[in-house]
């Protein structure tokens, strides 16, 4: 199985003691969201899981201790470094500072596990598809030589964004296509793989190449393993990545990104933070009486039989 760290809240940046200790102590609990007294326990030790995904947009509290991860399982990192400000994601770290962190992220772990994210691509009266270009040829310069790929989507217009940021304009077709050539061009410049995820439409006339984020061939070749030829199903529409199991909670990061899907509102993340206890299995609180605790199904997608022929080989 695949363990998500990163689609529910910003672990690498809020929470790396808790996510340290977890794989320390070889598993963790995740409530349903849907269902809050459901619990499901999942084993985290390298027999039960195939590859840790990690997702954020700052990795510096983690990097110190990265090797207590990456030194007992197979990895991979996406790093979300945008052409917004403050007045859009007031938690995350400045365009410059990000860049420094992922080019040591990327030492740290190779270039092949580290992907660039520059998403969502959103417009507004301030970031306008020029701007977008402008700052995405400034990053792609820098950061190519440090990652194996650039993956960018639209925004998704989510209902509380009308509330969340009511200066959001739609991205229209004739956007998507001139945000699309633009970002093909610069990263064909730069000799930088680029793709888009969870998004629709066919932008490969412009060099971007249809693709998830999280599929098996990519976390293969990142790792130099075999896995199983699997169908991708996805989490969404327009998504082709493999399922994986996310350990963290919603309305719980704090970064206040105004787009955010997972936060109900911005405040929501700092009040739930009280009930953060990094001693316990739980990313929030502890369990109750009432709580179902049981064990989540652990398939592996590896394949086994060719890993053993590339040993084989080896020898």
């Amino acid at each position: 199985m695949i363990i998500n760290t990163g689609a529910r809240t910003d672990t690498p940046q809020y929470y790396s003691d808790w996510l340290l200790k977890r794989f320390a102590e070889g598993y963790v609990l995740t409530r349903n969201p849907l269902f809050p007294d459901k619990v499901t326990r999942y084993e985290l030790t390298p027999e039960k899981v195939d590859a840790v995904v990690f997702c954020s947009k700052n990795y510096a509290p983690l990097l110190p201790r990265l090797k207590e991860v990456t030194s007992r399982f197979h990895t991979y990192f996406h790093y979300t470094i945008t052409a917004y400000g403050k007045d859009i994601e007031p938690g995350v770290p400045s365009i410059e500072e990000s860049m420094e962190t992922l080019k040591k992220l990327s030492a740290l772990v190779g270039r092949q596990r580290v992907s660039w994210r520059y998403d969502p691509v959103l417009l507004t009266e301030k970031y306008t598809i020029q701007r977008h270009l402008d700052t995405f040829s400034h990053m792609a310069r820098e950061l190519s030589p440090h990652v194996s790929r650039c993956i960018f989507s639209f925004v998704e217009l989510y209902k509380k964004l009308e509330v969340n940021m009511p200066e959001l304009r739609p991205v229209t077709e004739a956007d998507r296509e001139a945000i699309a050539a633009g970002l093909g061009r610069i990263a064909g410049e730069n000799k930088l793989l680029i793709q888009t995820c969870g998004t629709n439409g066919d932008f490969r006339k412009y060099g971007v190449r249809p693709s998830g984020c999280m599929t098996l061939e990519i976390l293969g070749e990142a790792n130099g393993v075999a896995f199983r030829e699997l169908k991708h199903r996805g989490m969404r529409k327009g998504c082709h990545c493999i399922e994986s199991r996310d350990i963290g909670a919603y309305d719980t990061c704090m970064n206040g990104c105004k787009y955010c899907y997972a936060n109900k509102r911005p405040r929501k993340a700092f009040e739930n933070f009280r009930y953060h206890d990094p001693d316990s299995p739980l990313l929030l609180g502890h369990l109750l009486e009432t709580d179902r605790v049981c064990q989540g199904t652990q398939r592996s997608f590896l394949d086994r039989d060719a890993m053993k022929g590339q040993m084989t080989l080896e020898l």
